[in-house]
């Protein structure tokens, strides 16, 4: 017997208050929360399919829902989004099925359901936004601090922790080029360049009343950064690598010089 082909889910993400973004900016609202289980035509649908006409020409949805922060319009990233279920009706394209499989365009759409906002940032969602609210704000000042106490000291360490890799943990930069590629391969690419803007900002918040240096920031910036992606790869990586993203051993004493 044939199997039936699995439903699919299509997902567009919104700041808070539920209009989407593109749609504001292009001065025809649409609110998908004042909409829920009614079906939405677009308000100046264009005539040149699956050509944008203005940033606001189709709705644009996404079936892998990492990837439903991507082209959304919203500036700054900031937190919380909302993320919707959405049935596409009536004519649907797409620019490019070779490059954009998971994307749909369409003029018409009934508006489902609310579902969980953390799903846009992966499966582990909840525990990277535990990382960004909970771990970051706490650990940013310290970052900050160890930097400017010894900027000498800790921009060796930094190069050592991005560049060398050891026995038991891989190096900064190798880890992050492979989450980045991770990402890709799980139509995540959204879903973390959303994470690690989070993560900044967290930083920015952390430190605003302090007289961090910059470089005390940029330093906080990457380890928030790494932190936060680890959460997101928790369970596809191995301590290996996990390590590396979290910077571990960067927080210890720096070794002691042994005597000649």
């Amino acid at each position: 017997m044939a199997r039936k082909p699995k439903p699919v889910t299509w997902y567009i993400a919104t700041p808070a208050d539920g209009v989407i973004e593109k749609s504001r900016a292009a001065g025809t609202s649409v609110n998908l929360a004042a909409s829920v289980g009614e079906v939405v035509d677009h308000p100046r649908p264009c005539t040149n399919l699956w050509f944008d006409e203005s940033e606001f020409s189709y709705f644009r949805m996404v079936k892998r829902v990492g990837e439903a922060l991507e082209d959304t319009g919203i500036w700054p990233v900031t937190w919380p989004v909302r993320l919707w279920i959405v049935q596409p009706l009536g004519e649907t394209g797409n620019w490019s099925q070779r490059h954009y499989p998971y994307r749909l365009l369409s003029h018409q759409i009934r508006v489902l359901e609310e579902t969980d906002a953390h799903r846009a940032l992966g499966p582990a969602g909840r525990a990277v936004l535990n990382v960004v609210q909970q771990e970051i704000p706490e650990r940013a000042a310290r970052w900050a601090a160890d930097w400017d106490a010894d900027p000498e000291g800790m921009r060796d360490r930094k190069w050592n922790w991005e560049q060398c890799a050891s026995r038991t943990r891989g190096s900064g930069r190798w880890a992050d080029s492979l989450a980045m590629a991770v990402s890709r391969n799980h139509r995540e690419s959204a879903a973390q360049t959303w994470i690690e803007h989070l993560a900044r900002n967290t930083v920015d918040q952390a430190l605003a009343d302090t007289d961090a240096s910059m470089m005390a920031r940029c330093y906080a910036y990457g380890r928030a950064t790494g932190c936060a992606v680890a959460a997101q790869h928790q369970a596809r990586f191995e301590p290996y690598v996990l390590d590396a993203l979290r910077g571990v051993g960067l927080d210890s004493p720096a070794a002691p010089a042994v005597a000649a």
